[in-house]
């Protein structure tokens, strides 16, 4: 994974993005996070045209995409998340 400012887009009520959050802030990786309101159409279909997920979280690394929650834990199984410091 390419090292670079760390995205990371969520909604309320998203227990996978309160996961993701806390492996990053546990890891020591420093993040921006991107809320998306529900109701928020375009902001929704912007994010699908850059990533083709529609699911939350959605993480990005030097505006490269990482996934959601599972990739994240898989990337930080293998290397603590070092790899995005």
């Amino acid at each position: 994974m390419s090292k670079g400012k760390v995205q990371v887009y969520t909604m309320d009520y998203c227990p996978y993005c309160v996961r993701a959050k806390g492996l990053l802030k546990d890891r020591g990786v420093a993040f921006e996070e991107i809320k998306l309101e529900e109701d928020a159409d375009a902001e929704w279909d912007a994010l699908y045209e850059k990533s083709g997920m529609r699911t939350m979280p959605q993480i990005f690394s030097g505006g490269k995409l990482i996934g959601g929650f599972t990739e994240l834990a898989a990337q930080d199984s293998k290397d603590k998340l070092e790899s995005l410091k």
